[in-house]
């Protein structure tokens, strides 16, 4: 079976790379990748080189043309998503698209596979992001997808209250956790060299992106973190990571960048890359942001989270993840006391480690995928009768 995975972002190569790492080693998998969106993009680091370094070849790049300043680029470059998918989807013919969380170049995508016939697998729908337009492209790719890997149980529940067929919605956890325990991380000296950073004896990472469905501006947003930062003893050493290509997304990078500039103990990456990302949220005292990366991954590397404003509102948390409001007095507040007081406990409940292998699964036991394509919306409703599912998709 011919799977086309699509990445357009770091925020997604990292949770995908285990997994397709295992479809790789499969024998009944063929695997294709497309890269789209930041990866082609020279002021977010041409990311598509780490993807090559990591040992994957690119079998098509659907260029963007990438700006963040408002909602009408947004708009321009999924439309280009689009168009540029529907061309790739009707020379190479995949039997399944797979993709992964909720940005826009991944709708785009699975838009193209729509029309196209070809079915589609999402990783990590169900959740829940109050704070973004990320929400609802989540919930859409969903219901235009055919199999799902829920990365919790309440995200499964909310798949099935949404009407997905039961026995198609597979909870995985989140392949994140797989790449955490796949990854080698650098030592706190080569972290250090990688970055040009000296760690201070204590270390804040902060991970941060616009909340396009805020009230505040991207500009407030980021003035509010960067003024709290600003606050903090000048001995904490600060290291902060460029935002995602969102609308908004270069106000808020010009901001983080003005500032480690200014600020003794500080520097600024615009993309870390999975290892030296890993390594640093596991050095540091505590990551400051509003990253999913806070809730999904740092309490697997014992690292406290400060989640900040809206953009996570409403998703599924550990103990170690603290919240607080979109204020600069607040957030020195909330940060200083993690550092005095920091949470013990660090349970994950995004899964196991074994993400990877469960989706490879449920992928190699699909006899006919086209049999995917039809979809029957599973009621529980009194009174309504239940469809047959079809036959042929995985068991």
């Amino acid at each position: 079976m011919r799977v086309a995975a699509v990445t357009g972002s770091r925020a997604d190569w990292g949770l995908l790379l285990p997994v397709l790492r295992a479809i790789k080693a499969h024998p009944q998998l063929q695997l294709m990748l497309w890269v789209t969106g930041s990866h082609l993009e020279a002021r977010f680091g041409n990311t598509v080189n780490a993807i090559i370094t990591d040992g994957f070849a690119v079998d098509g790049r659907i260029p963007l043309q990438l700006t963040t300043g408002d909602t009408r680029d947004t708009a321009h470059a999924l439309a280009r998503a689009i168009g540029g998918f529907a061309d790739h989807i009707g020379e190479d013919r995949p039997d399944l698209m797979l993709v992964l969380g909720d940005r826009y170049e991944i709708f785009g995508a699975v838009q193209a596979a729509l029309l196209a016939g070809v079915p589609v697998a999402h990783i990590a729908g169900g959740d829940i992001s109050e704070g973004a337009y990320d929400d609802g492209m989540r919930h859409a790719i969903s219901k235009l997808s055919h199999l799902h890997f829920p990365t919790n149980a309440e995200a499964r529940d909310r798949l099935l209250q949404m009407g997905e067929q039961a026995e198609r919605v597979i909870l995985s956890g989140s392949p994140g956790i797989d790449a955490i325990v796949q990854t080698p991380r650098l030592s706190r000296d080569q972290l250090g060299a990688a970055i040009d950073f000296a760690f201070q004896p204590r270390n804040i990472a902060v991970s941060f992106h616009p909340a396009t469905l805020d009230y505040m501006t991207p500009a407030q947003q980021v003035q509010s973190l960067t003024d709290a930062l600003q606050q903090l003893d000048p001995n904490i050493g600060i290291v902060l990571s460029g935002s995602n290509a969102d609308t908004g997304g270069d106000v808020v990078n010009q901001a983080l960048q003005d500032f480690a500039q200014h600020r003794p103990n500080s520097c600024f990456v615009q993309s870390l890359g999975a290892q030296r990302y890993y390594s640093l949220i596991e050095q540091v005292d505590l990551l400051v942001g509003n990253s999913s990366s806070g809730l999904y991954e740092a309490p697997s590397l014992h690292t406290p989270t400060l989640n900040i404003g809206s953009r996570q509102q409403g998703r599924l948390h550990g103990a170690s993840v603290r919240h607080c409001a979109q204020d600069s007095s607040a957030i020195r507040e909330a940060i200083e006391q993690l550092l005095a007081n920091p949470p013990q406990d660090f349970t994950n409940p995004y899964g196991d480690g074994q993400a990877a292998q469960r989706i490879v699964d449920a992928l190699a036991a699909i006899d006919n995928p086209r049999s995917l394509l039809i979809k029957h919306f599973h009621s529980t409703g009194a009174g309504v009768a239940q469809a047959t599912p079809a036959p042929g998709g995985p068991t």
